[in-house]
């Protein structure tokens, strides 16, 4: 039998970012919780920021996630609206790896595609598959059902980074490696 792993998926977004924790065990997968962190839009970026900060720690630091995945950002024509998700992308990314916690990102359509068989499913079909392969998931909102998505999608995807791990020539590590691991032994 497989060794259960939980797995956080965040969906970022400045005003609404999305999460969703999910066991996979093997191919076996069991709904855990999920949510949304928002950020107050009459506030200042630093501390909208700053709230997503807080609020992705505390998911963190309660459910203690072995595996992170996050959705990676795509490239619209509002480059404001662009600049500002990749920020919250940026605080999504750091607090699992601040915590030590391996991360994963994902394209759009491959969730999609994963979840749901098709690259470019609509929302009604990613939440209505969520629904079916996570059948005790409750979420009121979209944010979290995409954030179920994304955990589900690591899930399916998970055996091919270990093996890309596993096989990659240890001089990617790089100089700063060594570094970064004693920063977060420190930590």
């Amino acid at each position: 039998m497989s060794t259960p792993v939980r797995i956080l998926g965040i969906d970022p977004g400045l005003r609404r970012t999305g999460w969703g924790l999910i066991t996979a065990t093997g191919t076996r997968l069991a709904y855990g919780d999920c949510g949304v962190v928002t950020s107050d839009g009459d506030l200042p970026l630093a501390l909208r920021l700053r709230e997503l900060y807080e609020g992705i720690h505390r998911i963190v630091e309660t459910h203690r996630p072995d595996e992170v995945s996050v959705e990676e950002t795509f490239v619209n024509k509002d480059a404001q609206a662009t600049l500002k998700l990749g920020h919250a992308r940026a605080v999504a990314l750091l607090v699992p790896a601040l915590a030590g916690i391996p991360v994963s990102e994902y394209s759009a359509n491959l969730i999609k595609k994963t979840v749901a068989g098709s690259g470019h499913a609509e929302k009604v079909q990613i939440q209505a598959m969520v629904r079916f392969l996570l059948p005790k998931a409750e979420f009121k909102v979209a944010d979290a059902a995409d954030a179920l998505a994304i955990a589900v999608t690591h899930a399916s995807h998970r055996g091919a980074h270990a093996l890309r791990k596993a096989h990659a020539p240890a001089a990617v590590a790089g100089p700063g490696a060594a570094r970064i691991a004693a920063a977060l032994a420190k930590g």
